[in-house]
């Protein structure tokens, strides 16, 4: 009730700020005249051309094996539209007949089975809300402070999935004694391989064939996809066509010389696959410009892979002094959650950043603490707490800058 009547403050006062604006009367509208029809419908609905929000493509000499970024900056609530979705290619987007695709589940099982698109969708299925991070996310960071929030955090992505829980399959082809691995390949040119533990593949793994209400697109693995909740995006093996279940990881190229951590004593972290909690401020952002003092709402996005956040601590002063943002619900598990808090902006420089606290404890660390432990040899894994500047002018940067 406190925090309603303070917001309700703070709306009377930019409403006083307004003037006369608010309350033009009934004759506001007497200049527009007579209105015209609209355009007719359509077979598939297109956003506004008002609307400008689009993904950052980094540059390649490769573009098959190219990234894009999704404009966090841009973003409302915590689903990313699935054509902003952010992409990592390794091989390029295969073309696939859903009609012609199978998924093979074999090795140490009882009964191997091919199963077309038709027999996956005449199973029982289950729908959740997830994040989606790339385990590259970010790596600049390491280096040096990012100058705007899509190119530094953009790939990242919160999506609704749908599709068969990989436990009713694993139970239906009979995992043998000995079994611990489940190796994912997907249908690329570069044929991605990822090791995933096979307790990862009883207790939460999704085989996904729809995202964000319809079949999910081509870039993000149609007509069937790999879901690990809560892992590097490495490992939610796109465009899935075997699970071959063994008794050892295969130790793939994209599991030890790539998405591993190189320590500072020569040594590497390896399965590195939980992306930790992690935050970040959107608005006000680098790159973002505050037209003039008044009222703001600060927002931004937090997950975890290990399950919900459980609160957002907010800092105007570079750190002296934290305090909560207010989470949107619902809160859910492994999934992007939209932090706001109001503020009043004066003129006055301020130092803005965020800090994630997962329901485990964890706190998301800075970005000195992370090259204290683990040095700058590694571009995965990066979580730590972004600081920006808004200036006396309302002109945002990275501290950096």
């Amino acid at each position: 009730m406190r925090h309603q009547r303070s917001s309700r403050r703070h709306i009377l006062r930019l409403g006083a700020a307004a003037g006369g604006g608010l309350l033009a009367g009934p004759n506001a509208f007497a200049a527009e005249g007579p209105r015209r029809l609209g355009a007719p419908l359509g077979p598939y609905g297109e956003r506004s051309p008002f609307e400008k929000a689009v993904r950052y493509t980094r540059e390649s000499k490769t573009p098959e094996t190219g990234s894009s970024f999704t404009p966090i900056q841009d973003s409302l609530g915590t689903i990313t539209p699935s054509a902003l979705h952010y992409e990592r290619h390794h091989g390029g987007i295969p073309t696939i007949d859903p009609t012609t695709h199978r998924l093979v589940i074999h090795g140490l099982v009882g009964r191997p089975l091919s199963l077309s698109m038709d027999d996956m969708r005449r199973l029982p299925s289950v729908t959740r809300t997830l994040v989606l991070e790339c385990g590259g996310n970010s790596a600049g960071e390491w280096v040096a402070p990012g100058a705007d929030v899509q190119r530094s955090y953009g790939m990242v992505s919160g999506s609704e999935w749908t599709g068969v829980p990989l436990a009713l399959l694993l139970a239906e082809v009979g995992v043998r004694p000995g079994a611990s691995w489940v190796i994912a390949e997907g249908g690329d040119a570069c044929r991605m391989e990822r090791s995933v533990p096979l307790s990862k593949a009883l207790n939460d793994s999704l085989l996904a064939y729809g995202q964000n209400g319809e079949a999910m697109r081509p870039a993000q693995g149609y007509p069937l996809r790999l879901i690990n909740p809560g892992w590097e995006g490495n490992a939610n093996v796109k465009w899935l066509r075997s699970l071959r279940v063994t008794e050892q990881p295969y130790m793939a190229r994209d599991e030890t010389s790539k998405y591993s951590d190189l320590m500072p004593d020569g040594t590497a972290r390896i399965f590195t696959y939980e992306m930790e909690a992690k935050s970040v401020i959107t608005f006000p952002s680098g790159g973002q410009t505050l037209p003039g003092v008044g009222l703001y709402e600060l927002t931004g996005l937090a997950w975890s892979g290990r399950g919900q956040v459980d609160r957002v601590e907010v800092t105007l002063d570079g750190g002296q002094v934290w305090q909560r943002a207010e989470l949107q619900a619902p809160r859910l598990p492994i999934a992007l959650t939209r932090f706001r808090l109001a503020w009043r902006f004066d003129g006055r420089e301020a130092i803005i950043a965020s800090r994630a606290v997962d329901e485990t404890g964890y706190v998301q660390p800075t970005r000195e603490a992370l090259i204290a432990a683990r040095g700058t040899n590694s571009i995965y894994h990066y979580n730590g707490i972004k600081f920006w500047r808004v200036r006396a002018d309302g002109t945002v940067t990275n501290v950096g800058a």
